[in-house]
């Protein structure tokens, strides 16, 4: 489901839109008063700004049309044109806070909105900007009310065990060892046989990135600004160097040779390993996606890859009518 909501739900496209809404209503309406009048003014616009750059950014990355507002139809430039105005915005009221968390998050994620652009040129000056060992988190934390505090992520691969790692992510080395970028574990009972996940057929590979519910998950970062930088430059040297900085953030020996489209894609899905972003880097690149059949025989949809409006959208918005 799209529009599902909850701890356990995959659905993210009613909490990402009320998320994007209530970022655009709280930034209109505290533009309203004074510094006097409402304490942090400044930080709760940057912040609206920033937070809100992302939302704009997932979506369009994400969906195959967009609203907004109930507005009319928006393709995923339209969608990406506005995140990369609210990063914008973001970084001078950053700047002007003299917050530098925020200020190299927006840096970053408008990076990653141009990106998507393709606005290689400024894609590759922001990412340059932002500094190495930064990152910032979404964070969570164990709560007694409501499960959205906690790590989803963790609640569906080892609460629950929803979700298995998948066969391409299965035992991934590099340098003759186990790849600490993408740390899985085979799942056994006591008897030394796999254990199945909540399904009953599959052999269950855990995730050991987001160990517990208060597993922080990276928002924007320094590793995956120069990843960016390694894809949006045009200098063979600069782009070597980039992928090689990543690497030794894990202790891995450097890359040698040509830096082709290919040897980036990889690195990008081996160090944001868990982190949301192959999805839309098969959709940015258009890689294949999986067909045939599944495991259990079950076929898969030839033709769908990013994600429809869901009904709850179409069905109420008048722009959306009879199209």
């Amino acid at each position: 489901s799209c529009a599902g909501r909850n701890a356990t739900s995959l659905g993210f496209y009613t909490p990402m839109q009320q998320a994007r809404f209530q970022l655009d209503d709280l930034f209109k309406r505290a533009s309203d008063f004074t510094d006097q009048e409402v304490p942090n003014r400044q930080r709760m616009l940057t912040e609206a700004r920033a937070y809100g750059g992302y939302a704009y950014l997932i979506l369009g990355e994400t969906m195959c049309d967009m609203t907004v507002d109930g507005g009319p139809k928006l393709t995923s430039a339209d969608v990406w044109k506005m995140a990369e105005d609210h990063f914008t915005e973001a970084i001078t009221l950053a700047t002007t806070l003299g917050d530098n968390s925020l200020k190299n998050m927006a840096i970053a994620g408008r990076a990653r909105a141009r990106l998507d652009m393709g606005k290689l040129a400024d894609a590759a000056a922001d990412a340059r900007l932002v500094p190495a060992g930064f990152v910032r988190n979404a964070e969570y934390n164990a709560s007694t009310t409501s499960q959205a505090r906690e790590n989803r992520i963790f609640n569906m691969t080892f609460t629950n065990l929803f979700i298995s790692v998948a066969p391409p992510y299965q035992g991934l080395t590099v340098d003759g060892k186990p790849d600490p970028r993408v740390p899985v574990t085979a799942l056994k009972t006591s008897s030394g046989a796999a254990r199945l996940g909540q399904d009953g057929v599959t052999p269950f590979f855990q995730q050991q990135v987001y160990t517990s519910v208060s597993s922080p998950v990276p928002i924007a970062s320094y590793a995956e600004s120069q990843l960016i930088l390694a894809e949006a430059s045009t200098d063979q040297a600069e782009k070597l160097a980039a992928l090689n900085r990543v690497r030794a953030l894990n202790n891995i020996s450097p890359l040698t040779g040509t830096v082709t489209d290919a040897v980036i894609l990889e690195e990008r899905r081996r160090q944001l390993f868990s982190q949301g972003q192959r999805y839309t880097d098969m959709l940015r690149k258009k890689l294949p996606f999986q067909t045939g059949t599944n495991r259990k025989g079950q076929v898969y949809n030839d033709d769908l890859t990013c994600i429809p409006l869901p009904d709850v959208e179409t069905q109420n918005n008048p722009n959306f009518k009879g199209s």
